[in-house]
């Protein structure tokens, strides 16, 4: 729901008019007041005559693409709140955007209850920026105004990190057809599952972040046994399991990821306690990497392999109850179906409507 003090103008930007038509519809029922435009140069327009508190804003436009629309926005409106949409080949360049100055990105197609929550999280943090601020101009003393300083620098260099390791990671998947995407998807579907639970909002934040970077020690495994198309050797597969722990290095000097490198190091641990890297069992496992791990089992059963044909959603969640009580929590699998079959449900919905 919008923030107290007045109506919330949000700004819905994508060049297909049954998407648009859809995010109006749901925000206006948000009690959201909600500005449309097809393109770049029509947002830019928008924004020229309007007050715009936040922008939804595809990555894939006609003309100027959101990388390069992302600052020309901001310089119109600096404290606007910028959430990208963007399907899963645009991954990469969504968390450029962010580099850019947006705040976050939501792949398509966009579980509505998923959306209202990256929105209410956006607009808080765009309200914490505007305090921070107006405290800027409130305290005239040296001490006051170099701690408020080094917080939006900090806040900002934190958000950069995060969005330059997404597209290293986004990068590397690129190069392999099979795995294109993957940590995005992950990441979305783990916040989706997480949400469900009814985890608190930080707690969902923080999974759907090492969703996106759970595979970043992928980075320190030989290219030729990564994207080898055969069954590995017992070598090989110790070789690949190493990736945990070396993401964990390369996350370990960011501080503000201390929650998150959790998740990252016990994402293939198994309920059943054989997992690795700790062989942790049950509750043990945190949560988030209970989830994580769960959605990464989903998304190889649902995306082609060299080895499988991909599987329609329901049977992967059919297909994944025999590994409950085993690889999966009970309690994570019910989540997850529960979750895919909505999605399902709106992806008909969506169809119908085109």
């Amino acid at each position: 729901m919008p923030l107290s003090g007045g109506p919330v103008t949000l700004l819905v930007v994508d060049d297909e008019e049954a998407i648009r038509s859809a995010l109006r519809r749901y925000l206006v029922q948000q009690g959201y007041e909600v500005a449309v435009a097809a393109s770049g140069e029509e947002a830019l327009e928008l924004l020229r005559r309007q007050k715009i508190i936040g922008i939804l804003l595809d990555v894939n436009l006609p003309g100027t693409n959101g990388i390069d629309l992302v600052p020309r926005l901001l310089e119109l409106e600096p404290t606007a709140a910028i959430l990208m949409l963007t399907a899963v080949n645009d991954a990469t360049s969504a968390a450029l955007c962010m580099q850019r100055g947006a705040l976050d990105y939501l792949l398509k197609p966009i579980d509505l209850a998923h959306l209202g929550h990256a929105i209410g999280r956006a607009l808080e943090r765009r309200h914490t920026l505007l305090e921070g601020q107006q405290i800027n101009r409130w305290l005239k003393e040296e001490v006051a105004l170099r701690v408020a300083e080094r917080r939006l620098e900090q806040a900002t260099q934190e958000r950069i990190s995060v969005a330059t390791l997404e597209a290293l990671v986004n990068a590397l998947e690129a190069k392999d057809p099979y795995l294109r995407g993957h940590s995005a998807r992950v990441a979305d579907l783990s916040a989706g599952v997480a949400a469900h639970l009814e985890r608190p909002d930080e707690e969902i934040e923080a999974i759907r972040t090492a969703g996106r970077l759970h595979d970043i020690g992928k980075i320190g495994i030989r290219e030729e046994i990564l994207h080898k198309q055969g069954p590995l050797t017992d070598e090989e597969y110790e070789h690949v399991k190493q990736h945990v722990l070396v993401g964990c290095q390369i996350l370990a000097p960011l501080v503000h990821l201390q929650g998150v490198i959790a998740l990252v190091r016990s994402h293939h641990e198994r309920w059943d306690g054989y997992g690795y890297p700790d062989r942790l069992a049950g509750e043990r496992i945190p949560l988030g990497a209970r989830v994580i791990g769960a959605v990464e089992i989903y998304d190889a059963l649902t995306t082609a392999r060299p080895y499988q044909e991909k599987m329609p959603p329901e049977d992967a969640i059919e297909r994944m109850g025999e590994l409950v009580g085993t690889a999966i929590d009970p309690a994570i699998h019910e989540a997850l179906e529960a979750v895919v079959s909505r999605r399902q449900a709106l992806v008909f919905l969506d169809d119908v409507q085109r």
